[in-house]
């Protein structure tokens, strides 16, 4: 244990070594991914849906350092997402979620993911029931995707009884579609709101076999596992979906590092799916009643120990040492297919700082 916890402190710190090169690198704007070759990062300035992930790391080093420095560039960098925080889209759940809720004691922080959390649960459609996919990002509105499900969970239950059973809601109306699928097939993680005949259709991008959405799916279901505590929650269902989505992803006995889609012959790898999963299986261990709890944890540890191990840069190579490499932002399109992505970086980091005992998994 001694040894895996030396192992997991020295990956931290080259993650956070990155982060410092990083936030030299970028200024006040958000990383995207990088250059495998060179680490230099494509930005955005305004987060897109990947913004809150590069605050959580900040808040990650904050917490790794305890330096005030630290601190305040975390809840600038927060701050800067508060234009999210009305945006019509359920991937506010990714930015305003995971950018808060590191900031212990953080005012700014706060007051974001409290204006954040009404502003969803006054998205949320009790006719469809859940908040739909929206238009901030762009393409039709009435969509259900994978990606707006993970996040959105805890920060609809932040906002009492009401966005607590909106968010039960909201979990279940996806996994209602995602896994209505052929049994043994793979989820198909986006679908399209017929306005006509008031129906769902599966959209074919990104389509069953994208195992980045699959990790987003089951890190939500595991959110809504360790938050169950009512009969909104339906926590026996969750469950049974838990243990269709394990065996449909194969996340417990499939590749530590799964191609980015599983149907794709030569697919590159995506580390930052393996990264999400790493976060959900550990979250699904510390729910020791559950059958499938020890296994969890155990495939968690050697996805991460994999990650740190055979994707990790190293110091005295010609690119930043602390880079995971070999994510992949979009295999259909060939975007950035083999580079470091800024949220594989956070969940990496993440995960690694759960399993030392810095951040308390039940409340991120």
């Amino acid at each position: 244990m001694t040894g895996a916890r030396d192992r997991a402190e020295g990956a931290l710190d080259l993650l956070f070594r990155r982060v410092e090169e990083t936030l030299g690198q970028v200024g006040g704007r958000f990383p995207l991914y990088a250059d495998p070759a060179d680490g230099r990062w494509t930005t955005t300035g305004r987060g897109s849906w990947t913004g809150g992930f590069w605050a959580g790391l900040l808040w990650l080093r904050a917490r790794h350092t305890g330096r005030a420095e630290d601190r305040s560039a975390a809840s600038a960098a927060t701050a800067r997402l508060a234009p999210w925080a009305e945006a019509d889209t359920a991937a506010r759940g990714l930015v305003l979620w995971y950018g808060t809720a590191l900031a212990t004691e953080d005012g700014v922080a706060t007051a974001l993911r409290e204006r954040a959390a009404k502003a969803a649960l006054a998205a949320w459609d009790p006719a469809l029931g859940l908040v739909p996919w929206g238009a901030a990002l762009g393409g039709p509105r009435l969509r259900a995707r994978a990606d707006g499900v993970p996040g959105l969970v805890p920060l609809l239950g932040s906002a009492g009884p009401e966005g607590r059973a909106a968010a039960a809601a909201h979990l279940h109306r996806h996994l209602d579609l995602c896994l209505s699928g052929e049994e043994g097939g793979r989820p198909c993680p986006a679908w399209r709101r017929d306005r006509t005949r008031g129906t769902w259709a599966a959209e074919n991008d990104p389509a069953p076999g994208w195992t980045r959405g699959e990790a987003w799916l089951l890190l939500a279901a595991a959110d809504g596992l360790l938050r169950a505590d009512g009969p909104s929650w339906r926590a026996d269902r969750l469950a049974s979906a838990v243990e269709l989505l394990l065996r449909q992803g194969e996340f417990l006995d499939g590749p530590l590092v799964p191609p980015a889609e599983a149907h794709e012959p030569g697919a590159p790898p995506d580390t930052s799916a393996a990264a999400i999963a790493a976060v959900a299986l550990l979250k699904l261990a510390r729910l020791p009643g559950a059958a499938w709890a020890e296994a969890c944890g155990r495939r968690a540890e050697a996805v991460l120990r994999r990650l740190v191990e055979a994707h990790l840069s190293r110091p005295g190579g010609s690119r930043p040492a602390g880079m995971l490499l070999d994510g992949c932002y979009d295999a259909r399109s060939g975007t950035a297919a083999r580079h470091e992505l800024v949220w594989g970086d956070f969940f990496l980091a993440l995960g690694l700082a759960a399993l030392v005992g810095r951040v308390d998994l039940g409340r991120v």
